[in-house]
């Protein structure tokens, strides 16, 4: 069993659990996106330069399509694979009791995605998915 199964929220840990599955992340300069699930490697590439934040989010979004077996993200099959990806990790960074807890107090989602330890677009990918969806705004920075 995976070290993250069933652990979601602020204790949720995508690189521990990559670890734990022999998934290498490397680092390097990209051009046009935050992050990559590279099957033909085996590894998860990340952009350099990303705070803490945004790398947690990208890895929780790659780990979702190594575990869906994803091995591209082009044409309709390919965004339905980030939709699920980008909903599948919000729901898994941001649990619902600290989502409704931090809400209680914060002025904006700015505060709030800081309070939770997410990026603004895992925040709304939360908030869209809460919403049964609707409002899901494609494919994000941090897709790929």
């Amino acid at each position: 069993m995976p070290i993250a199964a069933g652990v979601v929220g602020l204790m949720y840990n995508p690189a521990a659990e990559l670890e734990e599955m022999g998934i290498p992340i490397l680092r390097c300069w990209l051009r046009d996106t935050w992050g990559i699930w590279s099957p033909e490697r085996h590894a998860v590439v990340v952009a350099d330069g990303l705070t803490p934040i945004e790398e947690r989010c990208v890895l929780a979004h790659e780990l979702e399509h190594v575990l869906a077996g994803d091995s591209g993200c082009g044409g309709t099959a390919g965004l339905q694979a980030e939709r699920r990806a980008e909903t599948r990790a919000a729901r898994k960074l941001i649990a619902l009791s600290d989502w409704a807890r931090a809400r209680q107090w914060a002025a904006d989602e700015h505060e709030l995605a800081a309070e939770l330890n997410v990026t603004t677009w895992a925040l709304r990918a939360r908030h869209a998915d809460l919403q049964g969806g609707a409002q899901w705004l494609g494919t994000s920075k941090i897709a790929g």
